[in-house]
């Protein structure tokens, strides 16, 4: 299993900008299918975002489409979430996850897929 941990969350104003970033530790990062989730207060987590262990495919949740950018750098160990055009609904927390070579296709992966999971950063967007 690979240890994640995420920082680049903050507060920020609606259509604002932010990047997360999640490094993980262990050599074989580039073996690991990486997601963003997030969970906002009172709801269940939802996902967000997948990258393959390549980087050449990526699925995204319709909700974000067109607004959140997934990429990775294996080089670092390090994936990463570009967010704009930020809105209040997307205040959430803000968890990556590692999933050892699940295929990345058009629909969202399970959640039940991501066994290594890091805690989370705050996301809050203001209106």
């Amino acid at each position: 299993q690979v240890q994640l941990v995420e920082s680049g969350g903050g507060l920020v104003q609606a259509g604002g900008s932010l990047r997360l970033s999640c490094a993980a530790s262990g050599r074989t990062f580039s073996r690991y299918t990486m997601g963003w989730f997030r969970q906002a207060p009172g709801k269940e987590r939802d996902f967000v975002a997948a990258i393959s262990w390549s980087g050449a495919s990526t699925v995204y949740a319709d909700s974000v489409k067109g607004r959140f950018t997934i990429s990775r750098d294996n080089a670092k160990n390090t994936v990463y979430l570009q967010m704009i055009s930020l809105k209040p609904e997307d205040t959430a927390v803000y968890s990556c996850a590692a999933a050892f070579l699940l295929v990345v296709g058009h629909t969202a992966p399970s959640e039940s897929n991501f066994r290594s999971w890091g805690q989370g950063t705050q996301v809050t967007v203001s209106s």
